[in-house]
């Protein structure tokens, strides 16, 4: 078995050859990206959140919107790439910036196979890790627990969560974000390359296999502050849905489908101040406890807090309602 975790770097020149991990002017992610640019929360779009791109595009501040024509078409103007495909330079400019550090594919898988093994009760239940830092895929079928509610089902309908995501390495794993190679379907080990394998390995009939693909999208979650890291997130687990419908089906997803996930992505991965749980660079309002006549009067001159919101909204797709962050780990922890 050959090692699917390179350790080599690549070089500026290497990345000039490299063929875009994240394509904004290629299917499917063209087909989608006014959606996977959406901030549900302030029925905007999401901001940048970084000053990286003022120089190429002056417009594009920390509190400006993403805008599609800026990132795709015949002539962007800002060009929004994954950490492993910048330069050495900006990858350092980031990490002092935004304290910006990628985990390698290896320790990923490690982190979320002693995840799998406290679930599942034993070791090794999708693969083996090796001493070079590689690992061997499980054959056959992934077997379950005996116990109540540790079924196949509950495995995909759980809800797993990545702070500070930024390209949502732990919950897809297209490729490496150390390295940038590219990892096979059967090689892959997030926390929602997991759920899809056993989707895979346990749906019979087309509508089985999309109602509980559908669900395993619904079960992850990631919140990242850049916006850039935030739509390279999205663009992921939108490709990594197409990935598995190819190789499933043979051939790509329709627009229906590839709306439906991707409405289910923008909501799952929002952009969110770890620190404040706010939507970036707004501040919640702050509550009085006493007021007179005067503030009543300037508080009908304020607009309506409601039309800017401070804090984010999520969406339970179990109980068909939206909800606020610290409710969504309220009913995690239950």
């Amino acid at each position: 078995m050959s090692d699917h975790s390179p350790r080599t770097s690549m070089t500026n020149t290497d990345k000039t050859q490299y063929t875009p991990l994240i394509d904004f002017n290629a299917y499917p992610v063209k087909n989608v990206l006014d959606t996977l640019l959406q901030d549900k929360s302030t029925k905007q779009n999401i901001i940048y959140a970084t000053d990286a791109y003022v120089d190429a595009e002056p417009t594009a501040t920390e509190a400006a919107p993403i805008l599609a024509q800026q990132i795709s078409g015949e002539t962007p103007t800002v060009c929004i790439v994954p950490r492993v495909q910048k330069s050495l330079d900006e990858q350092t400019d980031r990490t002092r910036a935004k304290a910006e550090v990628f985990t390698p594919s290896w320790m990923v898988n490690q982190m979320v196979n002693n995840l799998d093994e406290e679930w599942f009760g034993r070791k090794h239940v999708f693969n083996t890790e090796q001493e070079d830092h590689s690992w061997i895929p499980t054959e056959g079928k992934i077997t379950f627990p005996s116990t109540k509610k540790h079924g196949w089902h509950d495995y995909v309908d759980s809800r797993r969560l990545e702070i500070t995501c930024g390209e949502a390495p732990f919950l897809v794993s297209r490729y490496d974000a150390a390295t940038g190679a590219i990892l096979p379907i059967s090689q892959r080990i997030g926390l929602l390359d997991r759920k899809l394998r056993i989707v895979d390995e346990h749906t019979e009939n087309d509508l089985m296999w999309w109602k509980w693909t559908l669900r395993a999208f619904q079960s992850v979650y990631g919140y990242e502050f850049q916006g850039d890291s935030l739509l390279i997130a999205r663009a992921n687990l939108l490709l990594t849905f197409v990935d598995h419908y190819r190789n499933r089906f043979g051939t790509d997803p329709d627009k229906k489908h590839l709306k439906q996930i991707a409405n289910v992505i923008v909501w799952n991965l929002w952009q969110m101040d770890g620190l404040t749980e706010t939507i970036p660079f707004r501040k919640p309002p702050e509550q009085k406890v006493e007021f007179d006549m005067l503030d009543m009067l300037t508080m009908l001159d304020e607009p309506n807090s409601q039309d800017v919101p401070a804090f984010v909204r999520l969406y339970d797709w179990r109980a068909k309602t939206s909800l606020s962050y610290s409710q969504l780990l309220k009913g995690a922890e239950q």
